[in-house]
């Protein structure tokens, strides 16, 4: 496979010129306009945020790539589906709810939104995986499937599982029904050291499936009958009580995601756009944000996820990592092993190197990239 191209430009604008205009010239330059979307359904899959996290993109990027995609003749939306954690995201009313909140709206955003999986996070195709080794059809939010085009509009950040999230997080992850979410993230089991447990009860709180109590000694025990494997709970800990007992599961987690996003793009129009700042150790999924433990970085573009994803953690393992923050943190303390990766350093539990090799595996795309700066 040769080079897949990816584009990027920083965030530095001159007077009268600003970053939407920027993101504008830098997509039109990366192809988009290659793609026939006349009076085609577009679906631009964004993560609207969990109302109380500030680091999610804001909808005035969504607007300037909804605005490309009319002057080409398209018909966008924005789109995402349910989540399978308790929050505001979980069905279609509170998830509207949410990105409205959060500033996204038709005005706002210049398109209407649609909840890709449906009011209860239902409303799923079973999509053959073609090459999956984990899984063989993916339940994806039947909205998404029934656009002509897909484009990502992906915050790139951490993630307390996958290591960072991008475009093949945002699409394989963000694009499952909650059946499918539950299928990427049943392949471990976290459970408590109670020696490490203080009892604060942050992680019942982010349990959506009555898996997690709080017994004698004011000790967490997790019921691995009631759990599903989806790790919020290692997210919520800050006493690094709660870990797998499968270490294999997020690479098997990064492996069905990748197998998941390519039943998304599979035989259709595609394109990928990420923003690499506030990057926030954890998911946007969090109801908060924590400090940014890099530096913004700029946005990149390109029609393959894969070597987009790619660049973009580069670019990340080139910079240096801000002071005061949950990395530093990790490595100013007492018997700091040095990955010498800012993802891994922030949480060593996690894994991103396995979403990428598995994506090239099966034919999502390549590692192998020109970047080609603005």
């Amino acid at each position: 496979m040769e080079k897949a191209k990816v584009y990027f430009t920083d965030f530095r604008v001159t007077m009268g010129h600003g970053l939407l205009e920027k993101l504008k010239k830098l997509i039109r330059r990366a192809g988009i306009g290659e793609i026939d979307m006349d009076r085609r359904y577009v679906a631009i899959k964004i993560h609207f945020g969990e109302p109380g996290n500030l680091a999610f993109l804001r909808p005035n990027y969504a607007k300037a790539v909804a605005d490309v995609v009319k002057e080409l003749g398209g018909r966008p939306f924005l789109t995402d589906c349910n989540t399978l954690y308790t929050g505001r995201r979980k069905d279609a009313l509170e998830h509207l709810d949410a990105a409205a909140e959060n500033g996204f709206s038709p005005l706002s955003t210049g398109c209407q939104i649609l909840i890709g999986d449906g009011l209860k996070g239902t409303d799923d195709v079973a999509v053959p995986v073609k090459g999956g080794t984990y899984v063989k059809e993916a339940k994806i939010g039947r909205a998404i499937m029934d656009a002509d085009v897909f484009i990502s509009l992906n915050h790139f950040k951490g993630h307390e599982a996958t290591g960072f999230g991008g475009a093949i997080k945002n699409i394989g992850m963000g694009c499952g029904s909650r059946a499918g979410k539950m299928e990427q993230h049943n392949g471990g089991k976290p459970s408590v050291d109670p020696e490490l447990c203080r009892g604060c009860g942050h992680c019942l709180r982010e349990c959506a499936h009555g898996a997690v109590s709080i017994g004698a000694g004011r000790k967490a025990a997790i019921d691995h009958n009631r759990c599903v494997g989806c790790g919020r709970c290692l997210g919520a800990c800050n006493f690094d009580a709660i870990s797998n007992d499968n270490p294999s599961a997020n690479t098997e987690l990064c492996c069905k995601m990748a197998e998941y996003a390519k039943a998304v793009v599979d035989g259709r129009p595609q394109f990928h756009i990420s923003l690499v700042q506030d990057i926030s150790p954890y998911c946007d999924c969090h109801s908060e944000n924590d400090a940014p433990i890099l530096p913004d970085i700029g946005m990149f573009a390109s029609f393959d996820p894969v070597a987009l994803d790619q660049a973009c953690v580069d670019a990340c393992l080139r910079q240096s990592p801000l002071p005061g923050t949950l990395l530093t943190d990790h490595m100013a303390a007492a018997g700091f092993h040095d990955h010498h990766d800012h993802f891994i350093n922030t949480t060593p539990e996690s894994e991103w190197r396995a979403a990428l090799e598995h994506g090239e595996a099966i034919g999502l795309g390549t590692r192998d990239y020109e970047l080609i700066t603005l």
